[in-house]
């Protein structure tokens, strides 16, 4: 099943284990740390990939279905899957499909949390997938977005001296990614009003790779890691660092 993000598949998982993933997934768990209800709920992963996130909730006893439009990257959650133990087992479904296609099944029931993270950036229009992930959120429950900062664009650029590219980010929603994707970025505002009209408010917002954005595709993490995630997670939280970040983690609630 073809996505715009299968052309750059193969380099992203080329790149698991490097610097800026490492930073990426860690951050993003720490800050759905502070904002899930404590298990057990039940949690759907959009676009769950390798099932990073979906394995570390899972091992703290949520209950997760994760879905992707991958074989490959599903296989490779499933193989992760089958090395733990029998309980963590029990917690976790895989589905292969769209979002979009997967939201629409009659039978599926509201879920507690929503994550659809790094999967925003590859549709052209983002509304039929908002919809859906809106639609999968129970009402009390939240949906946490990971989506490119379309109010930072210039910054990777001009920090790495590409001037032309630079320019062309002011004011612009699209970019080449590191993985050669043609790609789209979402600005903080225009996705509080596209969520508003699904029936859902942004209530907490962090930066994710403030200061390791601009790293090498290969960059391995250093043997101080913890001393770069702790000023991540700092500036991650902290304006304006968080206004830059390379990345948006967006947490939007639905009234219950």
């Amino acid at each position: 099943m073809s996505t715009a993000f299968t052309a750059g598949e193969r380099n992203w998982q080329d790149r698991l284990g490097k610097l800026r993933n490492v930073v990426r997934q860690e951050l993003v768990s720490r800050q759905l740390s502070a904002e899930l209800p404590p298990p057990p709920v039940r949690i759907i992963d959009c676009g769950c990939g390798q099932g990073t996130q979906a394995l570390r909730l899972a091992r703290r006893g949520y209950e997760v279905t994760g879905v992707d439009a991958s074989p490959e990257l599903l296989a490779g959650f499933q193989a992760d899957l089958a090395a733990e133990p029998a309980e963590v087992r029990a917690r976790v479904r895989t589905e292969s499909g769209l979002i979009e296609h997967w939201a629409e099944r009659a039978v599926v029931s509201p879920f507690a949390a929503v994550l659809c993270h790094g999967v925003l950036m590859y549709a052209a229009d983002p509304e039929p997938m908002l919809r859906a992930v809106a639609g999968l959120t129970a009402p009390g429950g939240l949906l946490s977005l990971l989506v490119r900062n379309g109010d930072a664009l210039a910054m990777r650029p001009g920090v790495l001296g590409d001037w032309a590219a630079c320019a062309d980010a002011f004011g612009s929603a699209s970019y080449q990614n590191r993985i050669g994707v043609a790609a789209r970025a979402d600005r903080l505002g225009d996705l509080g009003d596209r969520l508003a009209r699904l029936g859902l408010a942004i209530t907490a917002w962090y930066g994710v790779r403030v200061f390791t954005d601009f790293m090498p595709n290969d960059a391995e993490p250093p043997p101080d890691i913890e001393a770069v995630l702790a000023c991540e997670e700092q500036a991650g939280r902290t304006d304006p660092y968080r206004g830059v970040a390379g990345l948006l983690h967006v947490i939007a609630r639905r009234p219950g």
